[in-house]
């Protein structure tokens, strides 16, 4: 199973495709970051990360998306544009004919690290082990992409055995 990882932003959209190989074990195809200028209009930068993401689907063949639940707090502002970049990937998805997975930032903590408050820190670090990298991927959105993808994996490996 491939799986295209995505962490959601209207500035930064990290992206992780990784592939179950045997013995629940996984590896990375490759993982970046779609970064939009702020000097663009929102339509533009939204514009971007969806062509951003097709181009990805068309690269790497996922057999599934897995996507970051948007984490409401405080700036109600930010919510909404970094739904409005959730929302095209999501249609990108959905063009694709791809099952997406949707977790949200607790469920990816425990997932990975086994602590639903994990600090960005120990997200990295589980993903560097998990994957067998050399070094924690940057930025965060990257690292936490590949923590989404890893999430759904395990989602999947454990329905499959239910």
């Amino acid at each position: 199973m491939r799986v295209l990882g995505i962490d959601p932003g209207i500035a930064r959209t990290g992206w992780g495709v990784i592939e179950e190989i045997k013995n629940s074990k996984f590896k990375i195809k490759n993982c970046g970051c779609i970064e939009t200028s702020s000097k663009k209009e929102v339509h533009e930068r939204l514009e971007e990360i969806y062509l951003e993401i097709l181009r990805l689907i068309k690269k790497y063949s996922p057999d599934t998306i897995a996507i970051e639940e948007l984490f409401f707090n405080t700036n109600a502002k930010t919510a909404f544009v970094v739904g409005q970049a959730r929302g095209v990937v999501l249609l990108a998805g959905a063009q694709k004919n791809l099952p997406i997975g949707v977790y949200t930032p607790l469920q990816v903590k425990i997932a990975v690290t086994g602590y639903g408050r994990a600090e960005k820190s120990q997200i990295g670090k589980m993903v560097k082990t998990i994957l067998n990298l050399q070094k924690i991927p940057k930025p965060d959105d990257t690292a936490d992409a590949l923590a989404v993808a890893l999430t759904h994996a395990f989602s999947r490996k454990m329905e499959r055995k239910i």
